[in-house]
């Protein structure tokens, strides 16, 4: 008996040294809308880190971003997956989905008001170092990140997963973050001279930018529930496991080499 209680007070007493991901829900404002978001990052770790924001699919803030960010976390980030629809607010149906969605994206002032509303709460935290800000997005996030990009927030680079790369908005002449843009070649959402457009004025505008085309893969290519997705609302929606590991490894590269 007394090993027993001698183990429990021995394993009380090392738990807490051992690395372990911290996960929260957070509240913010951008003019009288709450936005809700949630901020991971390992209480084991000392000292400031980069900090960077998730910007969710079209569907909104889900466990999906949420789990991006834990993931963000485990490499020795702070993450905060970011709201850009308002209150937590998410779609159950692509309909609405796109609704949501394109109010974002037609609203470039309340795009980036809410975009930097997320990002002055991240640094804020006391593990963050606000010199040190990235940002990373799926789908319509995507298109929010290669966006706030363009418009020259001040971010040290960004990185788009399956995001929409048509109907962003101009490049501004004061670009400072680097670009990785991680598509999938049978994205019907992207056409092929959408692709080139985005590329030429990327190029054009002197934006130090990566594009990568996964061959073989479709939209939606790093969220596991695309399939399910697809098949219940009939979407050109599939997960690629390949693709996924694939783009996230490069993402981590990507990083290294802007926080270096």
């Amino acid at each position: 008996m007394l090993r027993i209680i001698a183990a429990v007070i021995l394993g009380m007493a090392i738990a807490p040294l051992q690395a372990a991901v911290v996960g929260k829900e957070v509240s913010y404002q951008t003019g009288d809308t709450v936005m809700k978001g949630y901020l991971a990052y390992d209480d084991a770790l000392t000292g400031k880190r980069p900090g960077i924001l998730v910007v969710h699919e079209w569907w909104g803030h889900n466990s999906y971003a949420r789990k991006r960010a834990e993931m963000l976390a485990e490499l020795g980030y702070t993450a905060m997956a970011v709201d850009m629809y308002g209150d937590g607010k998410t779609a159950d149906h692509p309909d609405n989905a796109g609704k949501f969605a394109m109010a974002v994206r037609q609203d470039q002032d309340m795009m980036q008001a809410r975009f930097n509303a997320a990002r002055h709460y991240l640094n804020s935290h006391e593990t963050v170092d606000p010199e040190l800000n990235a940002a990373i997005g799926y789908c319509f996030g995507g298109s929010v990140v290669l966006g706030m990009a363009r418009s020259g927030a001040d971010l040290d680079g960004v990185v788009s997963f399956h995001g929409s790369l048509g109907g962003l908005p101009p490049i501004s002449d004061k670009v400072t973050a680097k670009v990785l843009a991680a598509n999938g070649a049978d994205d019907p959402f992207n056409s092929k001279e959408t692709i080139e457009l985005f590329k030429e004025e990327m190029e054009t505008a002197g934006v130090d930018f990566e594009f990568i085309n996964y061959p073989g893969v479709k939209h939606s290519f790093t969220n596991p529930d695309a399939n399910v997705f697809g098949e219940k609302f009939g979407l050109p929606l599939e997960y690629n496991a390949e693709a996924d590991k694939a783009s996230w490894q490069k993402m981590q590269q990507f990083l290294d080499s802007i926080f270096k």
